[in-house]
């Protein structure tokens, strides 16, 4: 079966839009996982995206806040940054406001990376979409911070059936 045979045959009624979207969600992050794995040197994607999110942010953020952006586990932010203080991108300090807390502070090393190496790669994500007209980049941008609505529903319904 070929792509566009999944996507033909999805489109006929909503229930199969709806598993062909998240079948597609699954794909995509798949997709781009294998591309920047093989790609960023030193950094796996997820590593990448810990970086990303530690810089955006104006406050040093706590493996439980961090796994809550991500989307996953403070358990998994722990290997990461475990990983990424090895390779000494990061810092892993006590939370001053909490001493069971810990804390990820970007080096220096991350601090160059971030202004050098990571520009490449935000600019490469124009490949991604450069098919998007600005409307459709809207559209787009605005469907997705929806689905995070419906993911929250999920996760609640999801809680609601383990009581």
């Amino acid at each position: 079966m070929e792509l566009k045979d999944l996507i033909q045959n999805s489109s006929c009624s909503r229930k199969k839009q709806q598993g062909a979207i998240f079948n597609s969600l699954f794909i995509v992050g798949n997709k781009l996982q294998t591309i920047f794995d093989n790609h960023i040197a030193e950094l796996s994607l997820k590593q990448y995206m810990l970086l990303s999110l530690m810089a955006q942010s104006k406050e040093k953020l706590t493996f439980t806040q961090l796994g809550n952006l991500l989307g996953c586990s403070r358990q998994n932010i722990k290997k990461i940054a475990n990983v990424l203080e090895k390779k000494e991108f990061v810092n892993i300090e006590q939370n001053p406001n909490d001493s069971r807390a810990y804390c990820l502070c970007l080096t220096a090393k991350a601090e160059k990376f971030l202004s050098s190496d990571f520009m490449k790669y935000r600019e490469e994500l124009n490949y991604l979409f450069e098919e998007y007209s600005d409307e459709e980049m809207n559209v787009l941008f605005t469907l997705l911070m929806r689905l995070y609505s419906g993911i929250e529903n999920l996760e609640k319904n999801v809680q609601n059936e383990k009581k």
